[in-house]
């Protein structure tokens, strides 16, 4: 097989011509150091018309110079541009112990700030801000357009919905997922639904069910939610004149009830959320696996006051009222005379 020839480096045409004078001549290349200093004033391009150093010039020189050097003009390198540097607060888990602000410390930092401290909110960067607090303004302000114009039409009234959302308060917490089948875990959702947290809490304890462990722990942490972000089942101080008497209701399904505090926690409804399918090996004889899906649910749970109760019993009981009241029917009701009449009127 013939040897192939080495593939030779590609040259430029300028490249070309400096090497082959520097063969050819020992004196090209001091003729090449010496073209390369230039003074400032030669940098200069001049751009009179009867100039040398024109357009059509300098393209002659690129293409028709046989080796010699041209003098390249120079570019205007581009200015940075300046980039604005925010500030963290004292309290940032990105902040450095070691800078004054807390923040970042690549930057410069401002003559007015003491060594220890932060800036003050007045100063900080509006506009970096509101990237986080106000990142869509047009929509903000087509939502508060829309609430003005509704509260003019209404005239400052409130709906139902509005008054028992602002009066009393709800928690719903999902739980995350447990190993077992929605199968085995709907009895134990029914168990607890309309029980209070506290009762609740003991039938899981005492239950059979393998699952009712975990709906055990579920019950507590929402419970501890339900306390310290939404402020349920949080009691008055202990008063005689804030003594509550008790108020004896009928529940929906036709249970009576007594309720002692209204303050107290109850579930009011509960359902069960069917999870993804995990993939488990079964190791069996003769090098034999089969894969598994063992299946995973999750429960939720909807915690009120029961002050809600008391609240719908009473809705419950105006509305029978109205129903029964509608249902009356008098052949001859009273009516005030309006007008009198010689002749009969039937």
């Amino acid at each position: 097989m013939p040897r192939l020839p080495r593939r030779t480096i590609s040259y430029t045409r300028t490249l070309r011509a400096e090497e082959d004078g520097s063969k050819t001549s020992p004196g090209a290349n001091k003729t090449t150091i010496e073209a390369s200093k230039t003074t400032p004033e030669d940098s200069k391009l001049d751009t009179t018309p009867g100039s040398s150093s024109s357009v059509f010039s300098a393209m002659k020189n690129a293409f028709f110079n046989n080796g010699k050097p041209v003098k390249k003009p120079k570019r205007p390198m581009k200015q940075a541009e300046f980039q604005r540097q925010g500030s963290l607060t004292s309290d940032s888990i990105f902040s450095d112990a070691a800078s004054p602000l807390g923040g970042n410390a690549s930057g410069p930092l401002p003559e007015d700030v003491e060594e220890e401290g932060t800036l003050p909110l007045e100063q900080r960067e509006k506009h970096t801000m509101s990237m986080t607090l106000d990142p869509k303004p047009r929509s903000r302000k087509r939502w508060e357009r829309k609430m003005i114009i509704r509260e003019v039409r209404k005239r400052g009234r409130v709906t139902k919905k509005e008054t028992i959302m602002a009066t009393e308060r709800d928690a719903l917490v999902k739980s995350h997922w447990f190993k077992t089948s929605v199968k085995k875990l709907v009895p134990l959702a029914r168990q607890i639904q309309g029980k209070s947290i506290d009762d609740a809490i003991l039938q899981m304890q005492f239950s059979k069910k393998k699952a009712a462990k975990d709906v055990k722990e579920h019950l507590e942490h929402a419970k501890n939610i339900a306390i310290a972000r939404y402020g349920m089942g949080l009691e008055k101080p202990d008063d005689k004149e804030s003594k509550i008497q008790p108020v004896n209701i009928i529940l929906k399904s036709g249970d009576t009830k007594t309720i002692t505090n209204p303050s107290a926690i109850y579930i009011a409804d509960s359902w069960v959320n069917r999870g993804p399918f995990h993939r488990e090996y079964d190791h069996r004889a003769r090098g034999r696996i089969n894969i598994m899906r063992p299946p995973h649910t999750g429960i939720s749970v909807v915690l009120k006051e029961e002050r809600t109760q008391i609240r719908e019993w009473k809705d419950r009981e105006a509305r029978a009222l109205r129903q029964r009241k509608s249902m009356l029917w008098v052949q001859l009701p009273n009516r005030p005379v309006s007008s009198q009449n010689q002749y009969y009127s039937w």
